[in-house]
């Protein structure tokens, strides 16, 4: 209540803990990762033992809640508590085949009749388990088993888009013991505290996903970085990414910094160095892995680097807090964390091979889910370079526009678009009206809906495809009468196109062809969305009210003969389910 008195704005992630075991030590780590990550943590647990009477009964707390994550804790011996004695394989066999036929039949049920996500894990095998048997046949046995237990675990997270399995295997291998024994024995603690803070941390990254907190950049250095070596004193044939022992470690960096560029992650430079001699190094350099075409910014030079990404940060059309910093220098690194604190910053160790392991220990770029578009942002943000560059070239912006040739596909959402409009909510922050975040299960029930409307915004031009960039939910039947914009949202790759009027102009017309008396839109302030806090007024909407929070609702009156217009430049393909063509 304290944080929330002083932070109004702040926030808020609630969550309910239901599991098998003892679990008061996940409080203080969870707390702590989530407000690492700028989020107050509004945690309910529950009972001992009570998670199979939890999800089993719909009017638990677990379902009342309404809650944004459910954690169901689990450890392995809701499965060896259940076995005879004595017990031979096939034993646990068959018990494991039965446990994890009712975890799922429980995360069926939840789906349907709870809300925000549930999160399993998966559960680790302890040595003494194992040892109880005292042949290799039987204990590869057992261990083929539990595998199989495990993996069908993960399997819930691809067939349910609210379920999200931690996988505590990778844990367990960095060396933390599963449990203390004897806290396990007279406690009832049957995941130790370093386990626990682990897995907090694994769910931090997914709150952070969840509440479209994921980074979206990764700029790097490049001297005792990217390379070994410094390329200013060295010359390029005294740097190596793979020739040298120290080489290779860069050249598993470069592989590491590459698969997440390939998932969606735009990549950039932050140097000080030379232009030239960098683009010489990264298109010839025989050893290396990553080329000038795999970054969308490359800015080398000797200004400070806190300015460079500012300006890599404008050129995207992105706020600083999607930016991830990572150098081997703790002075850049300070002077970045000290002046632009919303940039993640990552201080690599001096020691090379360590590299890897501090790029990824945060998970930045955790997402739920990754769509098409993701794996083809990289693209879509160079051919940016060329809009800009016939922005540039242009006498106007309205000669740019003309120039541009954009054309809009403006229609009810498709089935294989569901998890990209869920992805747009929960990332989308500039434009964004009401920032109300939808999981993909939320976005079908309205899809589904015959009083709403889910209308997916897809755009492209003469430089090509930028796919679905935004969508507009619209009730068509709330009480009072006529249509209701409850949320509209737009990718900052697009801004100032027109695309934003064009789709709204087609709202108003379809709710008037549709006998609808007025139009009515709402916008809620966010510390990032300000810009769009004209959006409504300059097309024609009045203001009605504005609560205390500062949310304000619009109307646009339908008798009105003056309505929004689509821009003389936009071609606009739209059928709001039929109305509009």
């Amino acid at each position: 209540a304290a944080v929330r008195a002083a932070h109004p704005a702040v926030d808020t992630f609630a969550a309910v803990v239901t599991g098998h075991s003892t679990l008061g030590g996940l409080t203080a780590p969870l707390t702590a990762e989530l407000a690492r990550h700028g989020m107050l943590l509004r945690l309910r647990p529950g009972d001992f033992g009570s998670w199979f009477r939890d999800l089993q009964d719909t009017g638990s707390e677990l379902y009342t809640a309404r809650a944004d994550a459910v954690l169901c804790v689990l450890d392995a011996q809701i499965v060896f508590d259940e076995l005879p004695h004595p017990w031979l394989v096939e034993d646990l066999e068959r018990i494991a085949a039965a446990k994890l036929a009712l975890i799922g039949s429980l995360a069926e049920r939840y789906v349907a009749h709870g809300t925000g996500t549930l999160v399993l894990n998966t559960l680790p095998l302890l040595r003494g388990h194992t040892r109880r048997l005292v042949d290799a046949r039987s204990r590869a046995r057992l261990g083929v088993v539990w595998r199989e237990f495990n993996a069908g675990l993960l399997r819930l997270s691809a067939a349910h888009d609210r379920v999200h399995v931690v996988d505590l295997d990778p844990l367990v291998a960095c060396g933390p013991p599963v449990q203390d024994p004897r806290l396990a024995a007279y406690a009832k603690v049957l995941l130790g505290d370093e386990l626990l803070a682990g897995y907090a941390r694994e769910v931090g990254h997914l709150a952070r996903g969840l509440r479209g907190r994921t980074r979206k950049v990764l700029v790097v250095d490049l001297d005792n970085t990217l390379w070994d070596g410094i390329l200013g004193d060295d010359g390029p044939e005294g740097i190596a990414a793979a020739t040298t022992y120290r080489g290779e470690a860069f050249g598993r960096f470069q592989k590491a910094v590459g698969q997440i560029g390939a998932q969606g992650v735009l990549l950039a430079v932050c140097s000080k160095n030379d232009r030239e001699p960098v683009l010489g190094v990264l298109r010839d350099h025989p050893d290396m892995v990553l080329r000038e075409q795999d970054f969308v910014r490359v800015n080398a030079n000797w200004e400070p680097k806190d300015g460079n990404l500012l300006d890599i940060a404008r050129r995207l059309n992105l706020g600083v807090d999607s930016l991830v910093f990572a150098d081997d220098s703790p002075f850049e690194c300070g002077l970045v964390a000290g002046s632009l604190p919303g940039v993640a910053v990552i201080r690599l160790d001096e020691e090379p091979a360590l590299h890897v392991e501090r790029l990824l220990a945060d998970g930045w770029f955790d997402v739920p889910e990754l769509t098409a578009e993701d794996r083809a942002r990289a693209a879509q943000y160079r051919t940016d370079a060329a809009r800009q560059d016939l922005q540039e070239s242009a006498g106007s912006m309205e000669e740019y526009l003309a120039g541009l040739g954009v054309e809009v596909s403006f229609s009810p959402v498709r089935e294989h678009e569901i998890a990209r409009v869920s992805q747009v909510t929960l990332r989308t922050n500039q434009f964004n009206l009401t920032t109300e975040r939808l999981q993909q299960a939320e976005v079908r029930a309205l899809l589904g809906s015959p009083d709403h409307r889910v209308l997916a915004i897809r755009s492209r031009d003469r430089f090509g495809d930028n796919g679905l960039v935004g969508a507009v939910f619209v009730d068509t039947a709330r009480e009072g009468g006529g249509w209701h914009i409850d949320n509209m949202l737009l990718s900052c790759r697009v801004f100032a196109r027109g695309i934003e009027q064009s789709c709204l102009a087609a709202v108003v017309r379809a709710a008037r062809d549709a006998g609808a008396g007025a139009v009515y839109a709402r916008y809620r302030p966010t510390a990032k969305n300000h810009k769009v806090r004209g959006l409504y007024p300059s097309a024609g909407f009045a203001e009605l009210a504005e609560d205390g929070a500062g949310a304000v609702t619009f109307r646009h009156d339908l008798a009105d003969e003056t309505l929004p217009v689509v821009p003389g430049h936009v071609r606009l393909t739209a059928d709001l389910a039929g109305t509009l063509s």
